[in-house]
């Protein structure tokens, strides 16, 4: 039978080169200076190892290459075989990935390959709870911050999509995002825009954080791609996506939770961002099962 995946559309994996850095610098961080001293001492090396990565509560699954990629750098003969992708929804005792071969390498990368793939799949099953939430209630998108961990924001964004939520800006690089500090400093609303227009290429979006109504109507004056209307109420919320009409794409941000979620997607917004199933979400606890 085929897994149930959380997303419609097919979920893109990440490219290997993207995750083997990280994944190593996990493992070099984990073996130190004299490699796993408790396996080399306590498991005979022609040892042998069947075992299973095993989901202890249900949840949305991401994070399996990451885990892959931890048994086979430490050891390529190990084989994987995944009965779960990214983006599946498991239950307790559902299996995620199979594994076989020699007892010290499996043990050496278990720690390692569980930290990212519970990690990630903490994010998803996070995600999911809030796609959940808002479907019935509007076309809001759940979508994510800069609010990751080092080091490993390519890989949160990725659960993010495997929960079936969108990515937020990667980096500072490759959006403009005026928030309340640089309106203060720039000296306004207009200023800041037209000064970022003026900085930016043609193809760069810009979006600008308000607080208040008044604030935005000087936005829809001067033009912006998209406007983050933050820790605003339903009813400020909905007068605000009255006013832009679909001239801007319509934020809101601040105070997101699966109890406030529905209130604030009726509201007619187009994205509801959130920093806590990046930043705060807790694990889904899997953990190896040997046979």
């Amino acid at each position: 039978m085929k897994p149930t995946v959380a997303t419609q559309e097919a979920l893109a994996p990440l490219p290997r080169l993207l995750v083997e850095p990280i994944v190593r610098a996990a493992l070099l961080e984990d073996l130190g200076r004299a490699g796993d001293i408790t396996t080399d001492a306590v498991i005979p090396a022609d040892a042998r190892l069947h075992g299973a990565i095993v989901a202890r509560e249900p949840g949305i699954v991401a994070g399996v290459e990451a885990a892959l990629l931890a048994f086979t750098l430490i050891d390529p003969v190990v084989t994987v075989v995944i009965d779960h992708p990214d983006g599946s929804r498991v239950n307790r005792g559902d299996t995620v990935l199979r594994l076989e071969g020699p007892a010290r390498s499996i043990l050496s990368a278990e720690r390692v390959a569980l930290n990212l793939i519970c990690r990630m799949s903490g994010i998803a099953t996070a995600t999911a709870a809030l796609v959940d939430t808002v479907r019935p209630h509007g076309h809001a998108r759940i979508v994510c911050t800069r609010k990751t961990t080092p080091g490993l924001r390519a890989l949160e964004k990725y659960a993010v999509r495997a929960g079936g939520g969108a990515n937020h800006r990667f980096g500072l690089d490759d959006a403009v995002l005026i928030k309340d500090n640089h309106i203060a400093i720039a000296g306004g609303v207009r200023p800041a825009l037209e000064r970022a227009r003026a900085a930016v290429g043609h193809l760069v979006k810009i979006e600008i954080e308000v607080d208040t109504l008044d604030q935005l109507d000087e936005v829809l004056e001067v033009g912006a791609d998209a406007v983050l209307l933050d820790n605003m109420s339903p009813d400020t919320l909905s007068e605000a996506v009255r006013r832009v009409n679909g001239r801007a794409i319509t934020e809101a941000s601040g105070r997101i939770t699966v109890a406030t979620a529905p209130a604030i997607a009726a509201t007619g917004v187009d994205l509801i961002s959130t920093g806590w199933i990046t930043h705060s979400a807790p694990i889904l606890d899997l953990g190896l099962d040997v046979g």
